[in-house]
């Protein structure tokens, strides 16, 4: 397990998940709804990087997951609607512009992100990891450009 990748994805998705919240407060729902879903699909990426697997693509993502966490009984089946069905929400969020979302359907996306990654969370720290290392803190800064 490559564990800094996996910390700088699950870092990820902590910082979408905060993008999210504040989104939300702030009346940007579709945006909000698109960041849910990125906070579900870095957590993710983080758990199949606990077994070595890499996937970059979103459908990669979600086949895996299914293959290596919901299949094998690591994960409940349960965890792999939100991914899915997030997805949906996330496309219409960033490519339908005829599609408005409410604060409600905002804060449920965000409910349904906070829920994924606590399942993942805990799963991680079942396997190997610490609390130290999925906490929110200090990182390093790998510069783009």
């Amino acid at each position: 397990m490559n564990r800094e990748l996996l910390i700088a994805e699950w870092r990820r998705a902590q910082e979408a998940l905060g993008s999210a919240r504040v989104l939300t407060e702030r009346g940007y729902y579709a945006d909000s709804v698109a960041r849910a879903y990125y906070a579900i699909f870095h957590a993710a990426k983080t758990s199949l990087h606990s077994h070595d697997v890499i996937a970059q693509t979103h459908s990669a993502v979600r086949a895996m997951f299914g293959l290596h966490l919901v299949k094998s009984g690591e994960i409940e089946a349960q965890w792999a609607k939100p991914l899915g069905e997030s997805v949906d929400a996330r496309l219409a969020a960033d490519y339908d512009p005829e599609i408005t979302f409410t604060k409600k359907q905002a804060q449920a996306a965000l409910r349904d992100a906070r829920a994924f990654l606590s399942r993942i969370r805990s799963y991680l720290l079942a396997n190997g990891l610490n609390r130290s290392e999925l906490a929110i803190g200090k990182r390093k800064k790998k510069k783009h450009g």
